[in-house]
């Protein structure tokens, strides 16, 4: 059985998908560009405010499936240049450095709506 999580806190999914799904005792999200929720527009700037924006969304989606970044396992992180991996990482400690999650990254050769890093989480319930 699974249950569907959908929040205005975050980004509107853009096809057909959901921002999450609770199955198993986990939350799967989908994975997060930096889309503003108020606007539905891409955020500006480079890798750091981007990624910044990115956590700020898989939170508030988090959050709305009873779960929250501290229950966060798993997360994969998808970027544009391989070479913006300091400074992503630097923002995402921000948020996940306390007993850090399993985690992979790799580069890609393009991300939706050209954006520079896109990040998917599993987490606890």
């Amino acid at each position: 059985m699974k249950k569907i999580v959908r929040t205005d806190q975050g980004p509107a999914p853009v096809g057909p998908y959901n921002q999450a799904v609770i199955a198993g005792g986990f939350v799967f999200t989908a994975g997060q560009i930096a889309i503003v929720p108020a606007s539905n527009e891409i955020l500006t700037g480079g890798v750091a405010e981007q990624t910044r924006q990115v956590m700020l969304n898989l939170k508030a989606i988090l959050e709305a499936a009873g779960s929250g970044l501290d229950k966060v396992v798993r997360t994969g992180v998808f970027l544009k240049d391989m070479n913006d991996f300091a400074a992503m990482n630097a923002v995402y400690a921000e948020f996940l450095s306390e007993n850090s999650p399993a985690r992979s990254t790799v580069e890609v050769s393009r991300l939706p709506k050209d954006v520079l890093v896109e990040i998917d989480c599993v987490a606890t319930v």
